[in-house]
């Protein structure tokens, strides 16, 4: 059972990178738009882009493949009631975060063409931005509970 030790570290990492990114991430987005300066948020959206892809894509991969493993090692079923909510609420992050680096992907285009063009942000920039806000709010919370979830491992019983 040695090898359970690195898993759960690996586990546990992979949550790290995750919120972690995930509050870097959101934190460097904000603030740049908050300048309206339409230079300054496509270079910061560049580097956002690149760190979603970079650490959270793969924590996202790591994240399921250690938590199967670890699941499968201890022997906690995948219909656990902890377990079984953690996954939904993984699909539901997965199914946000899709979209906010999508949206990113544009913010970073639509600010670097009003910059070039020595424009200001178009309303486009700022329905995204919206947009972009209203699924990360809701996927770093599915993840602040996935980790409480985690390390709490509540008792009940899914519904279904």
């Amino acid at each position: 059972m040695d090898w359970l030790v690195p898993l759960r570290w690996l586990h546990v990492i992979g949550a790290c990178v995750l919120l972690g990114t995930g509050a870097g991430i959101a934190f460097f987005m904000l603030m740049s738009h908050r300048t309206k300066d339409a230079r300054f948020i496509a270079q910061t959206a560049n580097t956002v882009v690149v760190a979603d892809w970079l650490f959270t894509a793969s924590a996202v991969v790591i994240q399921p493949i250690t938590g199967f493993l670890l699941a499968d090692a201890i022997g906690w079923p995948l219909s656990e009631g902890w377990v079984a909510l953690s996954l939904a609420l993984y699909v539901l992050t997965g199914a946000l975060w899709l979209p906010v680096v999508w949206i990113q992907m544009r913010l970073r285009r639509l600010a670097a063409t009003a910059a070039d063009a020595g424009e200001p942000l178009p309303d486009a920039y700022f329905r995204l931005f919206r947009l972009w806000f209203a699924c990360g709010v809701p996927a770093f919370i599915a993840v602040l509970s996935i980790l409480w979830l985690m390390i709490a491992r509540p008792s009940f019983t899914p519904i279904g």
